[in-house]
């Protein structure tokens, strides 16, 4: 056999290649294993020693993987760019700038004191350098700068020009005078004119002006167009100034007399131009203008900024919406018009598709529009514009056309007043901006909201208000349960209140009709869900006290039911006008579509496509996993959607009658899975963009040059990202606006109905996730508030309720009613669905603070299957009070309320846990 040759030592192969190379790679295993075990100072220490053994070549081929897989930040960026690149750079900074750019290191000042930054700055303010630098010189021009700064050896440009041979554009003396002369006459000239124009026009004034700033000829709109035509009237003797200067550039001399007669001719017009716009107030001897008048309600949200947006010229009337009538309504229109008629009448309040809640008490619906005050309102309205024929209309801000409830109101007032009636179409998604859609009504004339309001303003405001209706939503859900008991027990008083005024106590126990009466008027009222119960049940009970049973002069009974109505209203729109409907709801569903994939391709184009570009050139703002965690979800849905874009398109470019949509909208709702992976990810998505922004400056100073800009439409990254939740709703709405305008007969009717179910299943998987989210957040500011609290974010867990409680101390042996308790500690009992937390409650006192600081300290947790309850009966010594019973401990608890409310609730929560350990 062979005899294999080694090398410092009798077990290492030199000749046999495989075995070597075996050997080579158990030996890096052995190492790597060795340098897993060590620890962080150890490794280090080992990397030093390997470094320092290492030859040239070894350590550039570490230096070059060090830069291939680490990207280098905060480079100087004169190392890597050409020299002329960054001059370019420079030249964009003042002297101050570059001075203090200087000082950076020797590199940067080479760079900022080259001649080729420092001449233009000292050429643009007439500074030469008076002799030529030689090759290897630099920095001339920038120590010429500073001392004429410091002299201030600043030339003006005539003196640089007729230093520097440049006389040639000057002018003599005698051609200055000519000029300064020619001015002097103009302005003259002009004063003459002007001041014998306002003789005249004071002459042939109308004795009907008073000539103070209060008359109703300034308050109707007039002054507006007397401003301008003062303001076409000043501009003229620049528009000459720059006539003459044209004529005289245009010539080769120049005459005075010329001058003269231009002048002459062009200030003949002056009078006629001054006088054209006076005239157009009048016809016949009568002011003819007709101002627009818009009502701005103050139950409109962030109705300052509404106010803020009216045009000028239009005539405004805020009311209140609490404590105002229909008869001071009328008082504050008719003292804002002052007895003038309008062209048109605009109301902006808030309401919806059924009715207009004008005022506290007076929503104006189907039910209450023939009431005579209600009547007489609208009446009013109508006198005070012109007739439909001359334009005159009654827009209502308000999508009263996307019901029929609300056709059924338009209806009743055009036949009742005679008016033109327009309101929106509604067909316009997001919180109030069913004002930009289309308008029932003249279609010739232009847009109400132009009227009336500012377009960008009006923009800006319907962005806020989608805000704080988020907001309302919230802060109504939190209060919605004690408002409710709140009306409740107001209910309760007011009604015992007024029984026990109309009958005595006696009478009550001895007269078994009026009990009752009472009794049957209580459980009717339960049956039907009335707006007015108390106006409800005394209608009631009057009927029961009439001797014949006749309802007597309640005509409000069957004036509002709908049966009344049946035979004046309309059934039906017209055949046409259902088509037309149709496809405006098809076009309003084409153009959110297309704005919803706008924003969906804002976030590609304006931070997925830097960031990724930033990847590639090894100058990483995030890292290829935490992109594909922010984006990849996003992304999906702009594919899925961009789809659904083009298909929708090409319906509504083939657009018929017969035409469906609902079979898109049912495959779009199979592709939903891209849409629940999103929203599964959506809590991980904003984490890791909190956290991101927090450790990666880089990253940090991105999102402040992109969020919140034009292009992203002023909206943070978070905002965008919110809009695919935001978009279910909105095809919801759309789908059942569509729906409603398409027949029965038709055959896309079927597709929509169940398109709208899905939607809907989508919506509540998404308001379960929200409600699951929202869960966690109060378990983990639960957790928070508990100092030494146990963990309690679990995945099936909410909190139910929340009880201050007082613990009690019973030591006697007596019976019941007569034993004695003590306040020893006070409590705070947090009821999950699963478990009771425990927690004593410590209130402290600051000085010069009126606010207590409030704690909890744990003490117990106790599963509820485990617990057990007793009611402790009131007696002279205690009220409220309850037992908790646990494995080990138990608690004597008194509340300062009812005591029933927190024990049916624990009870009920006790119940459910059983019922879930047994199954």
């Amino acid at each position: 056999m062979e005899i294999l040759h080694t090398r410092f030592s009798s077990w290492t192969p030199i000749e046999n290649k495989s075995l070597n190379n075996q050997l080579y790679q158990e030996r890096i295993r052995l190492i790597s294993h060795w340098f897993d075990l060590w620890t962080d100072k150890q490794r280090k220490q080992f990397l030093f020693l390997i470094l320092s053994k290492c030859s040239k070549s070894q350590l550039k081929c570490a230096e070059k993987w060090f830069v291939e897989n680490i990207p280098l930040a905060n480079v100087d960026f004169t190392t890597l760019l050409p020299r002329f690149i960054s001059l370019y750079i420079f030249s964009f900074l003042s002297p101050k700038d570059l001075g203090a750019a200087a000082q950076i290191n020797w590199h940067w000042k080479f760079l900022t004191e080259q001649d080729c930054l420092w001449m233009p700055k000292c050429l643009k303010l007439g500074w030469f350098l008076p002799y030529i630098p030689e090759k290897n010189e630099y920095g001339a021009w920038k120590r010429y700068y500073i001392a004429c700064a410091t002299n201030l050896d600043y030339s003006t440009p005539k003196k640089t020009a007729y230093l520097h041979s440049t006389t040639s554009d000057l002018k003599t003396k005698r051609e200055e005078q000519e000029e300064r002369w020619q001015a002097k006459c103009l302005r003259k000239f002009i004063r003459e004119r002007l001041a014998v124009r306002k003789k005249e026009l004071f002459k042939a004034r109308p004795p009907w002006l008073s000539g103070t700033g209060n008359s109703g000829f300034y308050k109707s709109g007039f002054q507006p167009h007397l401003s301008q035509s003062i303001h076409d009237q000043a501009r003229l003797p620049a528009e000459l100034l720059m006539k003459i200067s044209q004529q005289g550039k245009s010539a080769s001399g120049f005459r005075l007399e010329d001058e003269k007669q231009f002048i002459l001719s062009s200030a003949k017009s002056l009078p006629e131009r001054f006088c054209q716009t006076i005239s157009q107030g009048y016809s016949n001897g009568m002011h003819s203008f007709h101002p627009h008048l818009v009502l701005i309600s103050s139950h409109v949200p962030a109705y300052e900024m509404v106010v803020d947006s009216v045009k000028l010229g239009v005539v405004l009337v805020v009311y209140e919406h609490s404590g105002t009538t229909l008869e001071s309504l009328i008082h504050s229109v008719e003292k804002a018009l002052d007895g003038q008629i309008a062209k048109s009448i605009g109301i902006i309040s808030d309401g919806d598709s059924r009715g207009i809640n004008l005022l506290q008490g007076y929503k104006i619906n189907t039910q209450n529009l023939l009431k005579p005050e209600v009547r007489e309102f609208w009446k009013y309205l109508k006198s005070c514009i012109v007739s439909p024929e001359e334009g005159g209309s009654i827009d209502l801000f308000v999508p009263l056309a996307a019901s029929e409830a609300g056709k059924e109101i338009l209806f009743q007032l055009t036949r009742l007043t005679g008016a033109l009636f327009r309101t929106p179409t509604g067909i316009a998604t997001g919180s109030y901006q069913h004002i930009l859609s289309e308008w029932l009504g003249n279609q010739k004339a232009s847009s109400p909201p132009s009227l009336y309001l500012n377009e960008v303003k009006v923009q800006i405001w319907l962005r806020f208000t989608e805000l704080l209706e988020e907001a309302l939503n919230v802060v109504r859900k939190k209060l919605s349960p004690y408002f409710s008991d709140l009306q409740k027990n107001m209910a309760g008083k007011i009604l015992g209140q007024i029984m026990f005024n109309a009958v005595s106590w006696s009478n009550i126990q001895d007269n078994q009709g009026i009990i009752q009466a009472l009794a049957n008027g209580l459980v009717e009222l339960s049956r039907g869900n009335h707006e007015n119960p108390l106006e409800f049940l005394s209608s009631f009970l009057m009927k029961k006290c009439n001797k014949n049973g006749e309802p007597g002069n309640q005509d409000f009974l069957t004036e509002s039911t709908s049966e009344t109505w049946l035979d004046v209203l309309p059934k039906t729109d017209k055949p046409e006008d259902v088509i037309e409907k149709r496809q405006s709801f098809a076009r309003e569903l084409l153009l959110s579509e297309r704005n919803y994939v706008h924003i969906l391709e804002i976030v590609k184009d304006v931070y997925v496509k830097p960031l990724e570009a930033a990847l590639a050139s090894h100058q990483a703002i995030l890292s290829d996993i935490s992109i594909q965690l922010i984006f990849s979800d996003v992304l999906d849905i702009l594919q899925v959607n961009r789809c659904f874009l083009a298909e929708l398109t090409r319906r509504l470019n083939e657009w018929s009658p017969a035409q469906n949509l609902g079979d898109i909208f049912i495959k779009l709702g199979q592709q939903f899975q891209t849409y629940a992976n999103f929203f599964n990810n959506y809590t991980v998505i904003l984490k890791t963009i909190d956290k991101c922004r927090e450790t990666i400056p880089v990253f940090r100073a991105f999102l402040k040059r992109h969020d919140r800009t034009v292009v992203t439409t002023m909206r943070s990254l978070q905002e965008l990202l919110l809009c695919p939740a935001k978009r279910v709703e909105e095809y919801i709405t759309l789908l059942c606006a569509l729906r409603l305008y398409t027949p029965q007969e038709h055959t896309d009717h079927e597709d929509l109905t169940t398109a709208i179910k899905q939607m809907n299943q989508h919506k509540d998987y998404i308001d379960q996730l929200k409600l699951n989210v929202g869960r966690n957040d109060q378990l983990l500011s639960t957790q928070r508030l508990i100092q030494g609290g146990p963990q309690l974010l679990k995945p099936s867990r909410y909190l139910i309720m929340v009880q201050d409680v007082a613990q009690l101390n019973c030591s006697q042996r007596m019976n019941m009613p007569f034993r004695l308790y003590e306040h020893t500690h006070d409590l705070r009992l947090f009821l999950f669905n699963d478990i009771l937390v425990i927690s004593q409650r410590s209130i402290s006192y600051k000085p010069f603070e009126r606010i207590p600081k409030v704690t909890y300290q744990f003490l117990a947790t106790i599963m509820l299957h485990q617990l057990q309850t007793e009611d402790i009966p009131d007696s002279k010594y205690i009220k409220n009070a309850f037992l908790l019973q646990g494995p080990r401990h138990q608690w004597i608890c008194s509340t300062d309320k009812d005591k029933f409310a927190w024990l049916s609730a624990l009870r009920r929560a006790i119940y459910c846990s059983i019922n879930e350990d047994v199954n």
